[in-house]
C-alpha cells in the first residue's frame, strides 16, 4: 500500500515551467523539506500552453509550509505572485 496517499499536502507556490519548477523543488529537497509537483497536463507533451493549464504547484507536507515559505522568501526563484495564499481550515 502506498503509504503517500494519506499525506496532507498543501500547494506552497505554482510555477509555469518545468525548469523553474525543478529549481524550486531541488531548493526545498536540499533543505530537507520533501515535495512533489502537482498538474493538469503532461508538461513534456504540451510544451506551450495557455489559460493557466501548463501551471505547475509544488505541494509540501503541511507541517513543512511556514519552513517552505521562509526558504523561499530568501530567494528570488519564487516571485510572490506565485504563491498561493495559506488556507485556515
Amino acid at each position: 500500500m502506498d503509504d503517500n496517499r494519506n499525506l496532507d499536502l498543501k500547494e506552497v507556490t505554482h510555477v509555469w515551467g518545468l525548469a523553474e519548477a525543478d529549481v524550486i523543488k531541488s531548493y526545498l529537497e536540499s533543505n530537507g523539506i520533501p515535495c512533489v509537483y502537482q498538474t493538469l497536463v503532461t508538461p513534456f507533451v504540451h510544451v506551450f500552453t495557455t489559460d493557466g493549464m501548463g501551471e505547475i504547484k509544488i505541494m509540501v507536507k503541511a507541517e513543512d509550509m511556514e519552513t517552505a515559505h521562509a526558504l523561499l522568501d530568501k530567494t528570488d526563484v519564487a516571485p510572490e505572485e506565485g504563491r498561493e495564499p495559506e488556507k485556515s481550515e
